[in-house]
């Protein structure tokens, strides 16, 4: 994922930027913050520190003790001007919230901070939220400082109406909730033409279809028979495609997580409602990311109405089998897709039966996890898993076998990206 600098100017909003760091370090990004000294009058740099896991500097003359290094990296060998060293690494560089005064330092090219200075020095991507009172915000000053921002290309992220920092006041002039700046930040990476080493731009052209959730089949009016899967491995999925610039459509079972923009959403609840989506999304896909946990028996007929609890003494369910969603699209493939299964297995032994669906539907991989672990799976934040694949496209070996040992989803989604870059580049090679 990206390096992200943020900056942070002196604002009550201050404390969103907190957020917007949890939220980005949780996708996988890696994240420097600097702050204007009026900012840390609101918060201080110890929270920030805390989130990002790296030393927070608001002076070009103060030490850093990782020597520009993001989250992640070695220290470099000598010891660098921080506000250069921390612009040449940087792959964004969003400054939320950005006040009135910020704005105009950087509409006019001024250099008195080490945000302000970051901002004359890198060559990514810049993008700018501004938050301050309505009338601050609507002042032709402030307009035309944004306007000219806009000249220069920065991006804009635009603030938000509703009740203001000051008692009883409402109006425009809220800064952009911290999932609109996550979101923000990653259509611009999308945008960016240059690679920056983090494969921002590496999948442009590419459609990728991602199902999540779980199937719900009704066993009346208000009941169904479904599972525990909340959608989180499959947004992570999508988010990480999306941020490496593919064209993403998930199908979404019954997801009420919120999910990233820039992302086509097609909402389903049946087995077979997300069967019809996908037959009809995946012939225009060039990947197939079926992480969406489908019902294998849905009851044979679904009772009108409420089945009433005082009419049975007991109430017997006949189930019949669902359609095979992912062997029906494997049959159907055109050459160039690459498919790839999810299992989600109880136990002992779910690494042979992920063996087995991978080899019985002809899938490039199978990600598979143990459920049985409370620690992981569904409805969880972190997850386990190991990514099996497939053997010149026929018969999988142990040599195919990934282990990605438990971290967040989103450190597992992009593993199982690169997992998929590698197949579809093993084709080409």
């Amino acid at each position: 994922m990206a390096r992200i600098l943020l900056g942070v100017s002196g604002g009550i909003a201050a404390y969103k930027a907190l957020e917007f760091v949890r939220l980005a370090t949780a996708a996988g990004h890696s994240v420097r913050a600097v702050q204007t000294p009026a900012a840390r009058r609101f918060v201080g740099p110890a929270s920030f520190a805390a989130l990002t896991g790296a030393p927070v500097l608001a002076s070009e003359f103060e030490r850093d003790p990782a020597r520009g290094a993001f989250p992640g990296e070695p220290l470099p060998e000598h010891e660098p001007l921080s506000h250069l060293e921390l612009a040449a690494r940087a792959e964004l560089y969003l400054i939320a919230p950005a006040s009135a005064n910020t704005i105009a330092k950087l509409a006019h090219g001024h250099a008195d901070n080490l945000l302000t200075t970051c901002a004359l020095a890198v060559a990514c991507p810049v993008l700018i939220a501004p938050a301050m009172n309505d009338r601050m915000y609507e002042h032709p000053a402030t307009q035309a400082n944004l306007s000219e921002l806009r000249a220069r290309g920065i991006e804009i992220v635009p603030p938000g109406s509703g009740r203001l920092a000051s008692a009883g006041e409402e109006g425009i002039g809220r800064l952009a909730e911290p999932q609109q700046l996550l979101d923000a930040c990653a259509a611009a990476l999308a945008r960016s033409p240059a690679d920056g080493g983090n494969g921002a731009a590496r999948w442009r052209g590419l459609r990728v279809l991602v199902t999540a959730g779980g199937t719900r089949e009704p066993i009346d009016g208000v009941r169904f028979l479904g599972n525990s899967s909340s959608g989180r491995m499959g947004i992570a999925l999508a988010a990480a495609a999306r941020a490496r610039g593919a064209d993403v459509t998930i199908v979404a079972a019954n997801v009420s997580l919120p999910i990233p923009g820039g992302i086509a959403v097609e909402r389903v609840r049946t087995a077979a409602e997300l069967q019809a989506a996908c037959e009809l999304a995946f012939p225009r896909c060039d990947i197939l990311l079926m992480a969406a946990a489908v019902a294998d028996f849905r009851p044979a007929a679904a009772h009108e109405g409420k089945i009433k609890k005082g009419a049975h003494e007991t109430l017997s369910l006949t189930l019949e089998r669902t359609d095979d969603v992912l062997g029906a699209l494997a049959r159907e493939r055109r050459d160039g897709q690459t498919l790839i299964g999810f299992a989600a297995e109880h136990g002992a032994g779910g690494v042979e039966l992920a063996r087995e669906k991978l080899r019985a539907k002809g899938l490039d991989a199978v990600v598979v996890n143990d459920v049985s672990r409370e620690d992981i799976g569904f409805d969880a934040e972190l997850n386990e898993v190991s990514i099996l694949t497939a053997a010149n496209g026929a018969s999988p070996t142990h040599e195919g076998t990934q282990l990605v040992p438990r971290a967040s989803k989103a450190h597992v989604a992009e593993e199982i990206l690169d997992a998929v870059e590698r197949i579809r580049g093993s084709r080409t090679a």
